[in-house]
């Protein structure tokens, strides 16, 4: 009980205390902040992925036949609960005079895509509607439409990061011209290759706003079928390029990815005939690998900075224990009276390092609280910055997403929160030997 006692004694006539807590919470909490935003992004990114692209991508070296038989394969197998399919290419889409923008063209299946991934809550006008997602444009059905990405019509405002939503729901119904083309080998040429350009005037049906910068600026969508006939006018049977399939509940990706392979290694033989070489140049990952080389960039960089931050932070020891030192060498009689009455050096070294643990657990609560209050509202205080200082942090063209992730990481947010215990700890350490080692008799004879 005295030790409590002598506790709240220093605390409250030592109020220099309240700043080694203050150094220890706002170590804390810079700490916090910086993984849940690192490690947010991280997760973002790769979240992102899988909303757009499903959880396992199939990718051939040529075009892929028969999907809907290996489709209905995975589905027996019980290992996807649904599949879709994309054909791609690249091209120039003329929106008006002097706006051309180069694009990547995807041609998909829309009634499927919106079972694999989170494709209707991107789009503009049929976000909320309960009929089936569809390329018809409004008023003219029978016209061949396509969905646009929203910074492929406009940029964001430069200070507010912000699309305007009115501008870009009053372009669709508009008709746009997309310039791509296709390869063609002349067999009586000696198989020469020649790129043949193709024109396709279609209408935006609907304007995609996924919230990720990269997919809203570069992607348009079209019919499969219309981009097949573009890509692959002489091939009679449906085809793409690229399988994306969203698993059965229950299925690791990881263990997904050699199953999917061996089913696609005896469909690949037994129904489209490839040798083993094209089978084994069949690309099957999960979204996650396709991102895993810029995740672990993003991991190394999120370490060196928590490193440089940990040893800016190591001032938190330091300081600790110079304060701590100050006490004891002020607080000397008490320590004299405490071995008087028969206190071991143990006991008072324990004193000393007990308040220093202290210390270091009221510091990281209230660091813990700060970090985060600061990383829930991280968008209100960029948002508040930049009306008052006119300074945009974040920006989408820039970070890729148009809103700063702000889950608290509490994994990481624990790890800090030992640290910081520990390190007040060890810069109470010193101090604590040095009380431990004083002399009541050198002290009293004195006093």
């Amino acid at each position: 009980m005295l030790k409590y006692f002598l506790w709240l004694k220093y605390l409250h006539k030592r109020r220099i205390v309240l700043l080694s807590m203050a150094t220890v919470a706002l170590s804390v909490a810079l700490l916090i902040v910086v993984a849940s935003l690192f490690i947010g992004f991280i997760e973002a990114f790769e979240g992102s992925a899988a909303d757009f692209i499903g959880d396992v991508v199939i990718s051939g070296p040529r075009p892929i036949r028969k999907y809907d038989l290996f489709i209905e394969r995975l589905k027996e197998a019980g290992i996807a609960d649904e599949a879709t399919v994309i054909v791609s290419a690249q091209g120039l889409l003329h929106l008006g005079t002097g706006h051309v923008r180069a694009v990547s063209v995807w041609g998909i299946e829309p009634h499927q895509r919106v079972r694999v991934t989170k494709y209707r809550e991107s789009l503009m006008r049929q976000k909320d509607l309960e009929a089936p997602v569809s390329f018809d444009p409004p008023g003219d059905p029978n016209q061949v439409g396509g969905f646009v990405g929203i910074a492929v019509l406009q940029e964001p405002n430069e200070l507010t990061d912000e699309y305007d939503t009115a501008a870009a729901a009053a372009m669709i119904g508009k008709r746009v011209v997309l310039t791509t083309g296709t390869v063609l080998r002349e067999s009586d040429a000696g198989g020469s290759v020649q790129f043949k350009r193709k024109v396709v005037p279609f209408a935006i049906a609907d304007v995609m706003f996924t919230g990720v910068y990269d997919l809203d600026r570069r992607f348009i969508y079209l019919p499969r079928e219309k981009v097949q006939e573009v890509i692959y006018p002489d091939e009679p049977e449906p085809v793409a390029d690229q399988l994306q399939v969203r698993l059965a509940e229950g299925i690791d990706p990881r263990a997904a990815v050699a199953m999917i392979r061996g089913l696609w290694s005896v469909f690949a033989e037994d129904e489209l005939g490839w040798g083993p070489y094209t089978i084994e140049a069949t690309d099957i990952e999960t979204s996650r690998q396709m991102q895993g080389q810029y995740v672990y960039e993003l991991r190394k960089q999120m370490g060196i900075l928590l490193f440089i931050f940990g040893v800016v932070d190591f001032t938190v020891i330091l300081l600790i224990s110079c304060i701590f030192y100050m006490i004891v060498r002020m607080k000397r009689k008490d320590i004299g009276i405490m071995k008087s009455c028969g206190a071991s050096s143990w006991s008072v070294a324990a004193l000393f390092l007990g308040f220093g643990v202290c210390v270091g657990i009221i510091g990281a609560a209230v660091g813990t609280v700060l970090g985060y209050v600061v990383t829930r509202q991280v968008n209100t205080l960029e948002e508040w910055i930049r009306v008052l200082f006119g300074l945009k942090l974040w920006k989408s063209s820039v970070y890729m997403f148009s809103r700063i992730p702000n889950q608290v990481d509490w994994p990481s947010a624990g790890r800090v929160v030992v640290f910081a215990i520990i390190a007040a700890g060890v810069g109470a350490l010193i101090p604590a030997i040095v009380a431990a080692r004083t002399r009541p008799v050198e002290i009293l004879q004195y006093e």
